[in-house]
């Protein structure tokens, strides 16, 4: 008689022997024929699925989001922000951005921050970083900084001179490797960093009027980050200590909490504003539009199994609900197509029906959609109901309102460049140097220097050491006088001139 506990195989048979193979006699060869075995053997062939191109190395922890503050129903009709205390279930990703799986989740990177909003109307993605901006404002370059970031495809290892080679060709980056080689490149916890949607998003209210949004999550604990020497010390010691970290504070009940602030840009605002408010690479100044408080994000729940709820979880920002939708933004529309392909590639076609990706409030059941078969296809396929649409059976049809506003479009077609409004790709950068206090500006140097140094002493790598050196110094003087000096006091011998001529700059006033 079966007992409740048995082993069996896939198929549901009961396992005999589960530590002797069958094979011919004690010492003869094995057999083709001992099923549990060859499955046995094959799934553990097949228990990896591709890693994250990029966010390899993640943490992820479910909890709600209340809101806190009514007026966000003003700019937009999404249900979920309809009224003070109204709470929504959340699942949030943490993770680095470069490293492959198995690298340590204290290194030096900006970190993920995505969030998916179970709403009454379905999955609101938001893929956020650590950081405000980023590293590049055209998605065309995207391929190239993460090969330039990755490993090297000769000494297979992470290579200075590859990602110094990329900035000193990229000087929008310099905003975002201010960030990065800043204190908050190294994050005491997930639970002590920030979150930044970053991207401009567009919320429409129950009027049908737009405004131009950026949300930002900011942590209730406080930001705190790991000094270098403590950073390196624990990548060697617990490769996990992030993971770590979070999973021990939510199971003695230090739930982490974020407040979410938005900035509204009025939609008529921004054919005027001194810059391109749809430049990943640039932020929104505080004191034209302040951030305003409208809810808080609360973890509470670790998942059961870190495969099936972390490493399965696929966040998409073209996954939006009414109310919320992508503005002129090239980065943020060329996510709309990547996000999804990469999770079909990754989990296949139906990944959306996993249970940690599947909607809450409206439940994936016959006739919902006429999405059909693929590989792992689990539930009934949509049974006996009509495959296609329009059909005389009572199948979904369209709503015919639109989830967001359309967006004009006018011009040649063609490459284009960047909307320059502002003067060059350094002002902000420098802005947020001016703005640390002299401690922060050492490490900030000090990181800088101890990466930019390892660049190779050639004529190429020294080329590439000066083009840097110019970016810094174009965000400010003094900013790129101490970064010379640090770089010469670690490169020993100064084999160019910029080095020289960074050092004898005066500082900008």
């Amino acid at each position: 008689m079966r007992g409740s506990n048995d082993l069996t195989t896939e198929s549901g048979a009961p396992v005999a022997d589960n530590r002797n193979s069958q094979s011919a006699g004690p010492r003869g060869p094995l057999l083709l024929q001992d099923q549990h075995l060859i499955e046995k053997l094959a799934r553990f062939n097949r228990e990896r699925i591709p890693e994250r191109v990029v966010h390899a190395v993640g943490s992820g922890a479910y909890g709600v989001f209340e809101v806190t503050n009514p007026d966000a129903a003003r700019w937009t009709r999404m249900r979920m922000f309809a009224r003070a205390g109204k709470r929504t279930e959340v699942f949030v990703r943490f993770s680095t951005f470069a490293g492959s799986r198995g690298a340590a989740d204290t290194v030096r990177d900006p970190r993920g921050f995505a969030v998916k909003f179970y709403t009454e109307d379905g999955n609101w993605d938001l893929a956020d970083n650590n950081t405000p901006v980023f590293f590049i404002r055209d998605p065309l370059k995207f391929p190239d900084l993460i090969h330039s970031q990755k490993t090297d495809p000769h000494s297979n290892r992470q290579e200075a001179d590859s990602a110094w080679d990329f900035f000193s060709h990229s000087p929008e980056a310099t905003h975002q490797f201010t960030w990065l080689f800043g204190d908050r490149g190294l994050p005491r916890s997930w639970r002590h960093m920030n979150g930044y949607g970053a991207h401009t998003f567009q919320w429409v209210n129950a009027a049908g009027e737009r405004v131009w949004v950026k949300f930002h999550f900011k942590t209730d604990q406080g930001v705190e980050c790991l000094a270098a020497e403590d950073a390196a010390r624990l990548a060697g010691e617990d490769p996990r200590h992030l993971q770590h970290d979070l999973y021990r504070a939510i199971e003695r009940g230090d739930h982490p909490s974020w407040t979410l602030e938005v900035q509204v840009m009025p939609e008529t605002d921004a054919a005027d504003y001194r810059i391109d408010p749809f430049d990943l690479t640039r932020v929104w100044p505080h004191r034209d539009y302040p951030p305003m408080e409208v809810g808080r994000l609360t973890l509470n729940r670790l998942p059961d199994n870190y495969f099936a709820e972390v490493e399965q979880s696929a966040f998409d920002p073209g996954h939006m609900v009414p109310g919320v939708g992508p503005s002129p933004d090239k980065m943020l529309q060329a996510r709309l197509f990547a996000y999804g392909d990469a999770h079909r590639y990754r989990l296949g076609v139906n990944h959306t029906r996993l249970p940690v990706n599947s909607p809450r409030g409206r439940l994936l059941a016959q006739g919902v959609n006429y999405g059909r078969d693929g590989a792992m296809r689990f539930d009934d396929n949509g049974g006996r109901a009509a495959n296609y649409e329009p059909n005389s059976f009572g199948g979904p049809v369209e709503t015919g309102e639109p989830l967001y506003a359309g967006m004009e479009a006018r011009g040649l077609s063609g490459s284009h460049g960047p909307d320059m409004r502002e003067v060059d790709d350094f002002t902000q950068a420098g802005d947020l140097y001016r703005l640390m206090s002299e401690d922060e500006k050492d490490r900030l140097v000090a990181a800088i220097a101890e990466s930019l140094s390892q660049v190779q002493r050639t004529e190429i790598g020294d080329a590439i050491v000066c083009r840097s050196l110019a970016h810094f110094r174009r965000a400010d003087r003094e900013y790129g006088r101490r970064v010379a000096v640090a770089v010469k006091a670690r490169r020993g011998g100064v084999r160019t001139a910029c080095l020289r001529a960074g050092e004898a700059a005066t500082p900008q006033s």
